[in-house]
C-alpha cells in the first residue's frame, strides 16, 4: 500500500493559492466556499501566504496574487514569458547603445533585475541578476511611478536615506520626481544610486495597463553627453513598447 505523505494543510494553501490565481480580487467567504474549508481557516492560511509576499490584500477582505509569485516564475526553468521576450529585446538593445541594459520588476518594497544585456567593451557598467535597489531613487523610479499612490506611500520614506549626494533627499522632492516620470513617460538618473552613472529606463506595461517590469540602459557618466542620452531615451523607451506589446499591452487598449 503506497503510503501518503500529503501535508493536509500545504495541501489546503495550494488549493487556495489557485483559486486566488483563478479569481483575483474574491473575498474570503467566496474562497473558503471554493476549497472547502471553513472561513476561520482559509483567514488563517491566507495571512500566512500574505506575510511570505505568496498573496496579497486588493480590498478590505479580498485577495490577488503577491510579489513573491513573480519571483518564484522567474526563477522556474524556463523562466516567464516576460523573461523569454524580453531577452531579444534587451540584447538588441545592449547592441544598438553599447551598454549595459537591465530588465527590474519590483519585489517587495525593492527594484530586482531578473535579466540583463553587456556589451563586449572593457570599460562598462557590470550588472547582477538577482541584485536589488530601493525604489525611491535612481532609475528604478521609473517602475515606482506607475504604482498605485497607496504602494508608493510605502515606498518612500519621510526621511530618505541618500545612497550618494544626487540622491532625492526628500519626501516631497522624490513625489514630484514621480510626477514628472509619468508624465513624460520615461525616467533619466545622473548619480542617483552610484556617483559615477547615467541611467535610463522605461516602463513595460501589460494588457491592464499596468507597469509589470522597466527596461534599464546605465552607463559610466563621463561617456554620456546630452546627445547620447537623448539617443539612448529614444531607444530604450521604444524598446519597452516593443516588449509591452509583445505581453498584450495595445496604447488604445
Amino acid at each position: 500500500m503506497t503510503q501518503d505523505y500529503t501535508v493536509d494543510s500545504v495541501d489546503k494553501a495550494f488549493d487556495l493559492l489557485m483559486a486566488v490565481a483563478r479569481k483575483p480580487n474574491a473575498g474570503v467567504t467566496e474562497l473558503a466556499l471554493k476549497v472547502g474549508l471553513t472561513k476561520s481557516r482559509a483567514y488563517r492560511l491566507l495571512h500566512t501566504m500574505e506575510q511570505r509576499r505568496i498573496v496579497k490584500r486588493t480590498g478590505e477582505s479580498a485577495y490577488g496574487l503577491g510579489h513573491a509569485m513573480l519571483i518564484l516564475g522567474i526563477t522556474a526553468s524556463s523562466q516567464t514569458d516576460m523573461i523569454r521576450l524580453a531577452t531579444p529585446i534587451l540584447e538588441e538593445l545592449c547592441q544598438r547603445v553599447n551598454e549595459t541594459v537591465q530588465l527590474r520588476t519590483i519585489d517587495g518594497t525593492e527594484a530586482l533585475c531578473v535579466a540583463k544585456a553587456e556589451p563586449s567593451r572593457d570599460l562598462r557598467v557590470h550588472a547582477n541578476v538577482g541584485r536589488r535597489r530601493p525604489l525611491y531613487a535612481g532609475s528604478p523610479k521609473c517602475l515606482l511611478a506607475f504604482q498605485s499612490q497607496k504602494f508608493i506611500d510605502q515606498c518612500v520614506p519621510d526621511n530618505p536615506t541618500p545612497l550618494t549626494s544626487s540622491t532625492p533627499n526628500s519626501r516631497e522632492a522624490i513625489l514630484e520626481e514621480l510626477k514628472k516620470i509619468r508624465r513624460q513617460g520615461y525616467c533619466v538618473s545622473r548619480g542617483e544610486v552610484s556617483d559615477h552613472q547615467v541611467s535610463c529606463a522605461a516602463p513595460v506595461f501589460v494588457i491592464d495597463n499596468s507597469v509589470v517590469a522597466s527596461v534599464h540602459v546605465v552607463a559610466p557618466a563621463f561617456r554620456i553627453r546630452d546627445s547620447e542620452l537623448e539617443h539612448i531615451i529614444r531607444l530604450a523607451t521604444s524598446s519597452a513598447e516593443r516588449l509591452s506589446r509583445a505581453l498584450g499591452w495595445s496604447e488604445t487598449g
